[in-house]
C-alpha cells in the first residue's frame, strides 16, 4: 500500500506526490502572490471538496492551516504564475487526479 506525502515547491512552481522518498508524480501549480505568499511549513489535509465553486475549480483539499489549500482552477492559465491569495492551484485534471490518490492526513510539505 502507498503511503504518500506532497512536496510543494514554491520556486519550481510545482506539487510533488511522493511514495516514500520516490517522486511518483508532479504537477505544475499556481501559488500565492507577493502580497498574499503561499505559506511554508508542515501541514496535512484535514478535508475535501467536490465542485466548491468559484475559484476553485473541481476539486478543494483543505490544510491544516485555515483558509489554505489545494484546489483546482477556472482559470487554467494561471497556473506556473505567482497568482493566488496563498493557495496552490492546480489543473482541474490534475487536482482530480491528485485527489484519487491522496487521503484526508495526507502530510504536505510546503518549501520555498
Amino acid at each position: 500500500m502507498a503511503t504518500y506525502r506532497i512536496i510543494v515547491d514554491l520556486s519550481d512552481r510545482d506539487l510533488y506526490l511522493l511514495d516514500g522518498d520516490v517522486v511518483v508524480r508532479s504537477f505544475p501549480v499556481g501559488i500565492g502572490k507577493m502580497l498574499t505568499q503561499t505559506p511554508t511549513g508542515e501541514y496535512t489535509i484535514v478535508n475535501k471538496q467536490a465542485s466548491p465553486g468559484g475559484p476553485f475549480g473541481a476539486y478543494w483539499m483543505g490544510l491544516s492551516k485555515p483558509h489554505y489549500g489545494i484546489h483546482g482552477t477556472n482559470d487554467p492559465g494561471s497556473i506556473g504564475f505567482e497568482v493566488s491569495h496563498g493557495c496552490i492551484r492546480m489543473y482541474n485534471e490534475d487536482v482530480l487526479l491528485l485527489n484519487s490518490l491522496v487521503p484526508i492526513g495526507t502530510r504536505v510539505t510546503i518549501r520555498p
